[in-house]
Parts: C-alpha cells; structure tokens; sequence
C-alpha cells in the first residue's frame, strides 16, 4: 500500500486567511442548518405508517439531486462566475426553507410534500458544492489545500455533532417548524459573506461553452485511472456508510426507545469522533499510508455497525458512534484531498462534482436499499449486511488501492509551438484531425509504443475524442499519431492550458525514443458548413 497525498503541517492554517476564514464560517453555519433540516424531516416522519422507508428517502431526496446534476453543476461552476452562482443559489435555497416553515408551522406538511421541498433543497446543494469547492484553490495557496480539504471535514462534521443536538432541542422545545426557520436563515449568512468577499477576476481564455465544457468534463474522468480509482473506493465506502445514517433515526426510536434529544445526542456522538479524527488526522499520515489508513477506517466502520445491529444499550451505542464518526472522517477527507491535490485547474470543478455525485449518489441510493431491507425484514439484518459489505469494501483495499501521485507535477505546463494555419478556423470549426508523425528506430519500437500509451491517455483527458497510434506503410520505421478533438477551440485549449507537467513529461519521454524531426499536421473539414 503507498501513500497518495502529502501530509499537512497544520490543519488550521487556511484560517489566517481573512477571505478563507469569513467564507469557511458561513459554510459552517450553512451546514449546521442543513442537518437540522436533516433531522426535522425524518423526525416528521417517524409516526407515520412505512416508517423505515419514509425516514430513509429524507436522505434520498437530499442526496438525490447531486447525483442528477453534479456534472451539470460542475460545467456551471466552471463556465460561470462562480461567486455569483453560490449567490443566486443560496436566494433559492432561502426561498424553499422559508415556504417549508411556513406550511409546517400550519400543518400543511404531507410526507409527499415535505420530500419533495426536501428534493429542491438538495438540487440548491448540488449546485453549490462543486463551484464552492472549486474556489478553494482561489482561497488558499496549494500547499494549503490538504488542510482546506481537513477544515472542510471539520466543518460538515462539526455542523454534524452540533445541528442535530440543537435541532433535538427544538424539535423538543419549540417544535419542527422553527428548526426549518434557522436552516433558512442559513443559507442567507453564506450569501451574505459571499457579496462581502471582493475576489481577483481572472483573466486568461474566454469560458468554455456549457455543452462542450460539460463533454469535456466527463471525458477527463473516464481517461483518468487515477481518479477513477479514488471515485471506486468512494463508493466502496459510501454505500454500506449509507445505513448508519439511513437507519439511524430507527434505530433511536424503536431499538434504544430515544426521543428527539436522544437522537440528536447520537448523531451528536458522531460528529464529536469526526471533529476528534480531523485534529488528529495529521499524526496518522505521519504513521500510516492513506491506503492504510482507508483500510482500518472501514474495518472499525464495519465493527460499529455490528454493534448498532447487536448491542441495544443507549450508553454504549453512543460510545461506538465516536469512533465511527472518525472513520467516516478518514475516509471522505483522505479521498477528498487527493482528488483536489490530483485534478488540474481547468476542470477542478468538473471532477469534484463527480465525486459528489458518487458520495451523494451512494448515500441516496444505499439509503433507500437499506431503508427497503429493513422495512422487509428488520433494523438488525439491514445494519448486520451493511456492516458484511462495509468489510469486504475495506479488505478490497488490498486489491484496488489509491494510485501513488506524490511525484506527477500538476502544475499547468503550456508547451506547445503555437499552431500557424494558412486556412482560417473560427472557434467553433470542427471537428479537428490532428496528426503527428516520427520515426522511431526498430531497437526501441516497442518501448515507444508502451509510453504512447500515457500520451494517448493525456491526450483524451484534455479533449480528443478518439486517439489512435499506427505504423506507415509506406515510411520505414514511420509511426503516426492520429487524435481528433469536436473543435479548433478545444484543440487550443489543449495548447493553452489543459496539460500538466506530468502531460509533459510524457510527451517527452515518448519523444526522446524518436529519431529525426517530429512533423504535425492540423486537419479541418472540407466542408465547414
């Protein structure tokens, strides 16, 4: 097993920067409101007949959306301004927690109604989490990010252990509808601190067109192996995850007898192991690789979830919830982090609402497969398959572990010759034949093949649809390279910003297995209309 992510010097250092630290404190206050809507719509539900379904597609609706329209949030983030997006989104999301307040509050609240408001809140949340993540790196230096990444953890998990006590609270005190009140007025401080935060405006290339960027997007995801390593061990650990929160609200009501407070001192529980975990999260990369780390996280995950299903004794469910909230934790951080340390700028947006897609995708799909196997057979047998699969999930570690990426250079790398065309291509003139041609000697032919291989991946991540690499019939020891990409403007997109050092590199270790001068050719339609 080998680490993937460089371990952070401090995980509080983002917070001396001024526009990092107003905008982190506003997402908390924003997330501490999101769980205590969490918390009012299953806490709604748990009278009604079909309990275990009802309670678990709260979590479906909420985590529904996000994997609806992760990539079109992404393309959106990537392609807009982005402060301007969270700012119109947060009006939207206000506007819902307001209606939701005002039909609870006259018992006006169906359970069909109140998933489907619930639905509209998550689609706000999809297409605010890929355009906050993304500007991150416009928050802090780079060396910086893992750190942002574990305050990101601190934040969702803090609001965790504080939103459900409080809203157990209320709940208790003053009833459902004002928890709804206090979420809206969460989402109105995020955009409070967002018209206060006065950015840099970029310059650079114009933005991508929604279309093409939202392509583009998908394709460097599947000619990644690397992110599509860390997006698998996501799902591997989200899905049988998905039960504990899923069931949880159950699993207080009927197995441990727990009113509204009782339930908001477990989820409680868990989010004081998350925040735990997160200080000392630092000190475990120094001893332990992330794959490592990701194995025992799901092993102790696992164990938790046996005891849920075994042991129903309030004091002691309550204590094993602490160490579940510190492997939970481990796990989205670790992965979390390496994604951001991995993805290029360009499409930065585009990748993380893939892996939201496939966290939020996998809690609202698990949610409503474990919600139906406790509903057709009990809370224990749902919590004890969750916990079977959550171990299979850890030991398959051993089998497909997080990529080593400690030593490819990320950095953008414009290294191309400009291209000199005697046609004029507009932008949109497409699409574009690109050929390259060397001659490589028979001794290392094979040798030249292999690294190709890197530098047709690369090529596909930043914008060609098809890639193929094929010897000259009529040319001794001729090979050419043939790619085509939807665009002229896609292709100098390639040359002024989409590669990486590590994009170089392999170019360059390709070419210096050739011989002789290295000729490329730019082919546009005949026809352009």
């Amino acid at each position: 097993m080998t680490p993937t992510a460089e371990t952070p010097t401090s995980a509080w250092a983002p917070l001396r920067l001024a526009a990092f630290r107003a905008l982190w404190l506003a997402v908390l206050a924003s997330n501490v409101g999101t769980w205590m809507q969490t918390v009012g719509a299953q806490w709604l539900l748990v009278d009604q007949p079909n309990a275990a379904a009802l309670v678990a597609l709260v979590q479906t609706a909420s985590m529904l959306p996000v994997l609806l329209l992760a990539l079109p949030a992404g393309a959106l983030a990537d392609t807009f301004d982005r402060r301007r997006l969270l700012i119109a989104v947060q009006g939207f999301l206000a506007a819902v927690g307001v209606l939701l307040t005002a039909l609870t509050a006259a018992d006006r609240m169906p359970p069909a109604l109140l998933l489907t408001l619930t639905f509209a809140l998550g689609a706000g949340q999809a297409l605010t989490l890929p355009a906050w993540q993304a500007l991150i790196p416009e928050l802090v230096p780079r060396d910086q990010l893992v750190s942002a990444a574990a305050l990101g953890s601190i934040s969702v998990n803090l609001a965790r252990s504080v939103g459900p006590a409080v809203a157990g609270v209320l709940v208790a005190q003053a009833g459902v509808a004002v928890v709804f009140a206090v979420n809206a007025v969460s989402f109105a401080v995020f955009s409070l601190a967002l018209l206060r935060w006065g950015p840099r405006r970029p310059g650079g290339a114009m933005p991508e067109r929604f279309t093409a960027a939202l392509r583009a997007g998908g394709r460097y995801v599947r000619h990644s192996p690397v992110v599509r390593r860390i997006l698998l061990r996501v799902a591997l650990f989200v899905v049988p995850g998905s039960a504990l929160w899923a069931l949880l609200p159950l699993v207080a009501s009927r197995r441990l007898g727990l009113g509204a407070g009782g339930y908001g001192l477990l989820l409680a529980a868990l989010g004081v192991g998350a925040v735990a975990g997160a200080l000392v999260l630092s000190r475990l990369r120094r001893a332990l690789t992330s794959n490592h780390l990701l194995f025992l996280a799901g092993l102790l995950y696992a164990a938790v979830l046996l005891v849920l299903a075994g042991v129903p004794v309030p004091a002691l469910v309550v204590a094993a919830l602490v160490p579940a909230g510190l492997a939970w934790m481990t796990v989205i951080s670790t992965v979390n982090a390496a994604l951001q340390l991995f993805l290029p700028g360009w499409v930065r947006a585009r990748g993380l609402s893939v892996y939201q897609m496939i966290f939020a995708g996998g809690q609202a799909l698990g949610a409503l497969a474990w919600g139906a196997l406790g509903q057709l057979t009990s809370l224990v047998t749902a919590l004890t398959v969750a916990g079977v699969a959550m171990a299979a999930g850890a030991l398959s570690v051993l089998r497909w572990p997080l990529r080593d990426t400690r030593g490819l250079n990320r950095d953008p790398a414009t290294y191309w010759p400009e291209p000199h065309l005697t046609l004029a291509a507009q932008p949109r003139t497409g699409p574009v034949l690109v050929t390259v041609s060397y001659t490589v000697a028979p001794g290392r032919q094979a040798e030249f093949v292999e690294a190709m291989r890197a530098v047709g991946r690369s090529r596909r991540r930043t914008g060609a649809m098809r890639w193929g690499l094929f010897r000259s019939g009529e040319r001794e020891n001729g090979f050419v390279e043939v790619y085509q990409v939807p665009s002229w403007e896609e292709h100098l997109r390639q040359h002024g910003g989409r590669l990486t050092g590590a994009d170089q590199a392999a170019d360059e270790r390709a070419r210096a297995l050739t011989d002789g001068p290295v000729r490329v050719h730019h082919l546009l339609p005949a026809d352009p209309d």
